[in-house]
């Protein structure tokens, strides 16, 4: 999850824990977002892989190594119990840990001693819907209420605020299981992909055979059901031998596949998809596009141009907005 939501959740379990004490609740909200500090260790991170984003900071060997270092220091900054500072910093660092492996960026929890990941895929590693919602909670509470309402509107709002999370939280939990029943409907290797919105999901499947990809993707909603697709698109890795301009969708798809894949990382490192389609002026476009890093109901992909002449393709990174509205 992003850094907003991480110290937010981090300061409304702390505040579970101790109640309205600020010098333990900014520890706790600060060991909720320390973890991804592990940025600044990208210089080392090659080296030393434990660094990586997402690698010793993000388990409980280290955040236990972040409480014991508060529980020294935090008390030398504001007066309080060594004790309360290490479990409050050591409850932030969890939640942080808990949060990261809820959705599809997967964790180390009890590295260094097993690799073993954390990874439900109930959410995206980034939400904006999360984020925004957090910021605003922020401005909300040190902000607009601070010292400006009763004490009483204040302490609402913060269970307001635990609410929302655990009501969001059920709800991607619910449609995380609910959807592995509707695996078959679209390969038995599907998996679930979480969407922006958490009632909606992508389940699809990859395969790789003869060297080409072939992929499916149907659209499910809680409560609904499977409520659009299956729609499939398969092309070859490497573009087959060619000359002129392609005449017919499947042969835009067959040739941009490979160049589309060359030409942005975020189709290698995601599920996809392609699309097809001929121009007013009898050229064909095809795009690929990313069935994960989307956002705002648009997608980061590739658009591959053919001329109608057989010309060179043109060959374009974008944001896309599906024909198949899948994000």
């Amino acid at each position: 999850m992003d850094l907003f939501s991480h110290v937010l959740v981090a300061y409304l379990v702390t505040y579970g824990i101790v109640g309205f004490q600020p010098s333990y609740l900014a520890a706790g909200a600060l060991a909720g977002g320390l973890p991804d500090a592990d940025a600044l260790f990208f210089p080392l991170a090659r080296r030393f892989p434990l660094l990586q984003h997402h690698g010793i900071t993000h388990s409980l060997t280290g955040v236990t190594v972040v409480a014991v270092a508060g529980a020294f220091l935090a008390p030398l900054l504001a007066p309080g119990s060594a004790l309360v500072y290490f479990l409050v910093m050591e409850v932030g660092g969890i939640c942080h840990i808990l949060q990261d492996g809820f959705t599809h960026f997967s964790v180390p929890p009890l590295a260094p001693f097993s690799d073993r990941r954390l990874e439900l895929d109930a959410d995206r590693a980034i939400n904006f819907v999360t984020m925004a919602f957090s910021i605003a909670a922020f401005y909300l509470l040190l902000v607009v209420e601070r010292n400006h309402v009763p004490f009483a509107t204040y302490v609402l709002t913060v269970y307001l605020l635990m609410a929302f999370f655990a009501a969001y939280f059920g709800i991607r939990l619910a449609g995380r299981f609910a959807i592995g029943r509707h695996r078959t409907a679209v390969g038995p290797k599907a998996v679930p992909v979480p969407t922006g919105n958490p009632f909606k999901w992508v389940l699809l499947s990859e395969e790789l055979a003869d060297g080409r990809v072939r992929t499916t993707w149907a659209r499910y909603v809680l409560g609904k059901g499977l409520v659009d697709g299956p729609y499939s698109v398969e092309a070859p890795v490497e573009p087959p031998a060619h000359t002129g301009a392609p005449t017919t969708a499947q042969e835009a798809l067959d040739w941009s596949y490979g160049p589309a894949r060359k030409a942005s990382r975020v189709l290698l490192m995601t599920y996809h998809f392609g699309e097809a389609f001929r121009t007013a002026a009898g050229a064909w476009v095809a795009v690929w596009y990313s069935l994960e890093f989307t956002a705002f109901g648009r997608a980061s992909g590739v658009r591959v141009s053919f001329p109608a002449d057989g010309g060179v393709p043109e060959v374009h990174t974008t944001f896309y907005r599906p024909i198949h509205r899948v994000v």
